[in-house]
């Protein structure tokens, strides 16, 4: 380990690279503590937004920025909505969406700035639900005297905040170590997580109702989950389905070409922890409009039962979660295509005839092993309720498996990108084959 974490730094690009990425992050931790003008933060310390849920996860995603209600407060969340929309858009819902998406290098380029034009606009509508809902729904006044100019002023704040991250993001991606947009959310969970572990340490052991066994006893069995959690989670997103593929010979002038015996790797989990945060950020998005109408009858219904710790908004969280699971995965690999090539390359599956057949088989597989991945991720997610309920946890911990699926499976997929950098110089890296 010591001396794969030695290799890393004899490797001038990677080096640059890992630097540059915690170069961004330091700058995205100042942005959560800049502070948004002439706003009320005795509002941020009121009980009833420190116990809820909604707000806890909003603030734990943002790595405290909302709480702090910074530059910072909405987090990337209008950015990972317009991307859902638009990949939405993209299969053949819009013809020229649907062109582009198949253009390659260059439709992606059309659609990213698609994309990011649909961030400022949701970012604008997100930044004034915040703005209302919060002033109206505490009791508290977080700006005084509040006007239409001010609800705008700071929805632009807001909007700005967002357009700054995506682009820090952005920067990650093409100069730095891992999906940019990943790494900040992963960023956003690891700072609040001492917090949390003192709030909850504070709960267990310092203002606690119960006697000092049974409060060891809850710690135990939480840690115990969490490791339990860790090592599902790695398991799952290691867990692969080996489909073999044989290439028939065939003669090219004086050249034989083909023959050899291959696979086509399926994972258990290929959307990554991708469809949780989609999920995350469409259960929230109904909630983020209602509160433009907080006190009107249907908003607050809206506001009491999509929450993702009510029945309703849990059902629709767990189904959320495996339809983009199911989506993300076959977004990425089409098994029609997949066919297609390997018929074009002489390839075949054995005892499957090529062409359509081939095709059918792959979408079964694929199917099957992406459907054990999805409820595995539901499962997962939907953990943290189970915990407060059962360990009588305050609520204002978010300490779960939403949070610790996204960790793991972002330092998963960036150790892989590290793997693949020190492999490509001939370094040992983290996983030894």
């Amino acid at each position: 380990m010591f001396t794969t974490v030695s290799n890393i730094w004899k490797v001038a690009d990677l080096r640059s690279r890992i630097l540059f990425t915690l170069f961004i992050l330091f700058i995205y931790r100042i942005g959560s503590f800049i502070p948004v003008p002439g706003v009320n933060k005795d509002v941020f310390k009121n009980e009833d937004m420190a116990g809820s849920d909604l707000f806890g996860l909003l603030n734990t995603f943002s790595g405290g920025a909302l709480f702090q209600f910074s530059i910072l407060a909405i987090g990337i969340t209008p950015y990972i909505t317009a991307s859902i929309i638009v990949q939405l858009l993209s299969m053949d819902v819009i013809p020229k969406f649907a062109e582009w998406a198949k253009e390659g290098e260059n439709g992606k380029k059309k659609l990213a700035q698609i994309t990011r034009y649909g961030t400022v606009i949701l970012g604008l509508v997100q930044g004034f639900a915040t703005a209302i809902g919060f002033n109206r729904s505490f009791g508290l006044e977080m700006i005084p005297g509040a006007t239409f100019v001010d609800y705008l002023l700071i929805a632009i704040i807001l909007t700005a905040g967002t357009a700054f991250l995506m682009w820090l993001g952005e920067q990650i991606t093409e100069r730095g170590i891992g999906n940019g947009i990943s790494v900040l959310i992963f960023a956003a969970i690891v700072a609040g997580l001492p917090a949390q572990i003192r709030t909850l340490y504070s709960h267990l052991f310092v203002d606690a109702q119960d006697a000092l066994f049974l409060n060891i006893a809850k710690a135990v069995l939480i840690v115990l989950a969490v490791i339990a959690i860790i090592v599902g989670v790695i398991f799952i997103q290691q867990g692969i389905r080996k489909i073999p593929v044989q290439y028939a010979k065939r003669v090219v002038g004086r050249k034989m070409y083909g023959g050899q015996s291959t696979h086509i790797p399926m994972k258990v989990n290929g959307a990554g922890v991708i469809p949780v945060i989609f999920a995350v950020s469409l259960i929230l998005f109904p909630i983020t409009i209602a509160n433009f109408w907080s006190t009107q009858p249907w908003a607050k219904w809206i506001i009491d039962n999509m929450n993702y710790d009510k029945p309703l908004g849990m059902v629709l969280y767990v189904l959320l979660i495996i339809g983009f699971t199911f989506f993300y995965t076959f977004v990425q690999i089409n098994p029609v295509q997949m066919a297609d090539q390997m018929k074009k390359n002489g390839g075949y599956i054995p005892g499957i005839r090529p062409g359509k057949p081939t095709s059918s088989y792959l979408t079964r597989v694929l199917s099957r092993i992406t459907l054990t991945g999805a409820v595995f991720l539901a499962v997962i997610s939907v953990l943290p309720v189970a915990f407060g309920t059962l360990a009588g946890l305050p609520r204002s911990v978010q300490l779960g498996g939403t949070s610790l699926l996204i960790v793991i499976g972002v330092a998963l997929d960036t150790m892989k990108q590290i793997e693949s950098q020190l492999i490509k110089r001939h370094y040992k890296g983290f996983i030894n084959k």
